[in-house]
């Protein structure tokens, strides 16, 4: 089971003692029970008091040191588990992330490790109460051979039946994880599209109806199923103990002489270990939970880490002054969850032909969106506009230049310095960017130089935001705004990171009049007179004529490649 090595592979020496001191309480427990059912039969034990307090504080010692031991290993393993899939996703390449989907690593990321943390906090109860029927059982050996091969050929039995059911609990569980990806991905619709819905009651009574009523039915029978597999499971488990008990009562004396001492300690013991019985099946549907939850966990596990791009960055710095340039780049950009192409990579340090002809691979129009072959240069201290009509590649050609997608073929220049895998890290280094689904943080993470506030507080008046943000060590106290006004304040964060490559996807599209003449003939132009390499993707056909070189897509290929002098307003 996936369990047992998550656990062994978290410290097995630890894990092997911990489970040992539980087995040796459990044994305890054997033990206690041995010398009440001594006590019971015989008129005097001597220090049958001694004994027992002894016996009593050793098992309490011993089940509560087992206890803190597995907590602190297993909950050393889950928090070690969270960080390494936060880190593993935040270092996947953003075309795979896009192609799991986002329902699925929210589910994993939550659901999941709340899952696993819950199946492994029952673990030590698990071990003690195992080794306690364990131990009852050599007791009822000790006692009588006899009654022992009788009690374990229906336990054999009932256990047969027991794991049957379980088997068919596991295999429910699993399907029902499967629609929670679902389930949670028409979540995210209700809160991102709660706009649309409510102003459409024949959308919102359909969707109800078509994708969370029917996603929740499926879950709620697949978990029900689960759980009377395991109810069906519990009462066959405790029938089997009735059963042996009726048994060993009532009919074996008919065909065996069974001193009656011999028969009640059996019953007192039998009687004893029902609980721990009972406690180790009721507990099992979070094991078995937990199991499905690891699973899933360790599939998106290998699958980032088989993803995983280099982080190490080169010893060279970034640089102030930056051109890039593509050389016959070309990308396919592939619907989600379906499975990426293998990237093609020159040799190493081979530049690629500029002339030589690029055609996209067979049935495009089947498998994705094509962007190539793009052969492109940015300079520093010149403002490019991209521009080109929706779904002409716009955004994709952004990400790329971002190093954000990496190539299928062709190269990306910095400088001169061709990036590859082992040197993007770097590259997106010298980036600022705001894309048009951007994320706002509410504080202003990675800036650890002084007098940061009254920074962010001039740039606060220049942008018009001081009457609706403040900050206070480096917090912003709020980012509930207009889209035109959190714009912003990513630009502000823009700002502070001092990047020598701007990158804009229209950024002046939610911004009121003012601020959109204000981006154009005023910020534009501050940083392209302070040698930054400034990107745009725009809409704004009046400001054209401000760029320094425009290019413009269609259908993922480069139509005009030109200066506006050249084109003037008809670009």
């Amino acid at each position: 089971m996936r369990f047992i090595r998550f656990l062994l592979e978290i410290s097995w020496r630890s894990i092997v003692i911990a489970a040992s001191v539980g087995f040796v309480s459990g044994c305890g427990n054997s033990l206690l029970i041995a010398l009440v059912n001594r006590s019971i039969h015989e008129s005097s034990v001597p220090n049958a008091l001694l004994y027992f307090a002894g016996l009593a504080i050793f098992t309490l010692l011993t089940s509560v040191t087992s206890q803190f031991m597995l907590i602190h290993l297993a909950q050393g393993a889950i928090y070690e588990l969270r960080l390494k899939l936060s880190r593993n996703i935040l270092s996947a390449p953003l075309q795979h992330l896009e192609q799991l989907g986002e329902s699925r690593l929210l589910m994993t990321l939550t659901d999941d490790i709340r899952v696993l943390s819950h199946a492994v906090s029952v673990i030590p109860n698990l071990f003690i109460d195992l080794a306690t029927v364990v131990g009852c059982l050599v007791y009822l050996a000790w006692l009588s051979s006899t009654i022992f091969a009788l009690t374990v050929g229906i336990s054999a039995i009932a256990i047969w039946g027991v794991q049957t059911k379980v088997n068919q609990a596991r295999s429910l569980f699993t399907v029902a994880r499967d629609e929670e990806d679902h389930l949670l991905q028409h979540f995210q619709t209700i809160t991102h599209g709660t706009k649309e819905l409510k102003l459409h009651r024949a959308r919102r009574e359909d969707f109800i109806s078509k994708n969370v009523q029917s996603s929740a039915s499926k879950l709620r029978q697949k978990n029900s199923k689960a759980m009377k597999s395991f109810a069906v499971a519990n009462g066959l488990g405790q029938s089997s103990q009735f059963f042996t008990m009726g048994f060993v009562l009532f009919v074996l004396p008919l065909f065996l002489h069974v001193p009656l001492p011999m028969l009640s300690t059996y019953v007192l013991t039998s009687t004893f270990i029902s609980m721990p019985m009972q406690s180790l099946l009721n507990r099992l549907p979070d094991v078995m939970r937990g199991n499905v939850a690891l699973r899933k966990i360790e599939r998106l596990r290998l699958s980032l880490t088989s993803q995983l791009e280099h982080e190490s960055m080169p010893t060279f710095k970034v640089n102030s002054h930056c051109q890039i340039e593509l050389d016959q780049v070309t990308y396919l950009y592939q619907p989600e969850h379906e499975e990426a192409e293998p990237q093609l990579h020159h040799p190493r340090g081979e530049r690629p032909i500029s002339n030589r002809p690029v055609t996209p691979p067979p049935m495009i129009e089947e498998r994705g969106f094509f962007l190539g072959a793009i052969t492109l240069s940015f300079k520093p201290g010149e403002v490019t506009y991209i521009v080109g009509g929706n779904g002409s590649g716009k955004s994709t050609l952004a990400k790329l230049i971002a190093g954000l997608y990496t190539p299928n073929d062709g190269a990306i220049y910095l400088n001169g310095v061709r990036i590859t895998d082992h040197n993007r890290e770097w590259y997106r280094q010298h980036f600022s960017a705001i894309f048009s689904d951007f994320h706002l943080f509410d504080s202003c993470l990675g800036f650890n130089r002084p007098n940061l506030d009254e920074e962010i507080e001039m740039y606060l008046q220049q942008l018009r935001l001081d009457h609706k943000v403040q900050v206070k060590n480096g917090i912003l106290s709020t980012t509930r705004l207009s889209q035109g006004q959190r714009k912003r304040l990513a630009l502000l964060t823009a700002y502070l990171e001092d990047r020598p490559i701007y990158l804009f996807d229209e950024w002046a599209s939610d911004q009121e009049p003012l601020f959109r003449e204000l981006f154009y003939k005023e910020i534009l132009v501050k940083l392209k007179q302070q040698g930054k390499t400034v990107i745009v993707i725009t809409h704004d056909d009046r400001y054209f004529h401000l760029a320094d070189h425009i290019v413009k897509l269609d259908y993922g290929k480069i139509e005009l490649d030109e200066k506006p002098l050249s084109i003037g307003h008809k670009a």
